[in-house]
């Protein structure tokens, strides 16, 4: 008798708990790629070019790879005229990104991007820099 209850009981139970669940559904939001820049040693600055066809953005993030760099700031030239200066003063291995990177204003509309680094570089890889921005 008291197994008859129980399953009564838990068959609810784990319909209600699936439905539950499955209500919850993850939406992941990707990076988009928005450019890169093989650094050339013999400039200490690289510009990113981003239309307005690329969206609004709320975040960026910059990956660092084949190469080393001292990074110093980035400069972001909004579409309306405003620059957002991000101060980064890190030096980033091969393989290193930056923190994730929240834009001011919430979603905007970017026109360009600008890196500042150090020339200096002992190895003879040239880094690459690849900038991603989210939704």
């Amino acid at each position: 008798m008291k197994n008859k209850k129980r399953q009564k009981l838990i068959v609810p139970f784990l319909m209600v708990l699936f439905l539950v669940g499955s209500s919850f559904t993850t939406v992941k939001i990707k990076w988009e790629h928005l450019g890169s820049r093989t650094v050339n040693y013999k400039i200490d600055r690289d510009v990113i070019k981003v239309t307005a066809k690329d969206g609004a953005f709320k975040k960026l993030k910059v990956k660092v790879t084949n190469g080393s760099i001292n990074m110093h700031r980035i400069v972001v030239q909004y579409g309306n005229g405003e620059k957002q200066v991000i101060q980064v003063k890190k030096n980033f291995k091969k393989g290193g990104a930056t923190r994730i990177i929240d834009l001011k204003g919430n979603k905007r509309i970017i026109r360009d991007i600008t890196f500042f680094y150090d020339t200096k570089n002992l190895s003879k890889n040239r880094a690459k820099v690849h900038v991603f921005g989210k939704h």
